[in-house]
């Protein structure tokens, strides 16, 4: 199974966080399945960082040695990509949270994620 982590299910994992859901832990874990992160979201997580709205506790410099640690490769943002964020139906206003899902559309990816508006698009989610 190939999944693509949303922003939030990446921090919680990395965190230890019980907020991350039983089964989606599960399924980050289970070493057959393929685990990607979106560029978008490390991304996304910067400008966070910059702004002052997010902290992340052990360094946002750690987070790639971190993301290799625990298996997960970096998926980049492709032209097709763009093409489906630019025929996607408006109903997630965030721009990160679109583009994930076109990358998942694209990829044949399952989303782990806890954003209901994401469900709402035709992708297969995990939470």
């Amino acid at each position: 199974m190939n999944v693509l982590l949303d922003t939030h299910a990446l921090l919680w994992f990395l965190n230890g966080d019980n907020e991350l859901s039983e089964k989606s832990r599960k399924a980050i874990e289970e070493i057959n399945n393929d685990k990607f992160i979106s560029i978008v979201s490390l991304w996304e997580i910067a400008i966070k960082i910059s702004l002052k709205k997010l902290e992340f506790k052990k360094g946002f410099k750690n987070i790639y040695r971190l993301i290799e640690e625990n298996g997960f490769n970096i998926l980049p943002i492709s032209f097709e990509h763009t093409l489906i964020v630019s025929s996607l139906e408006f109903i997630h206003r965030d721009p990160f949270d679109r583009l994930l899902v076109a990358q998942a559309i694209h990829e044949k990816m399952i989303i782990i994620t806890k954003d209901s508006n994401i469900t709402k698009y035709r992708v297969k989610t995990l939470w």
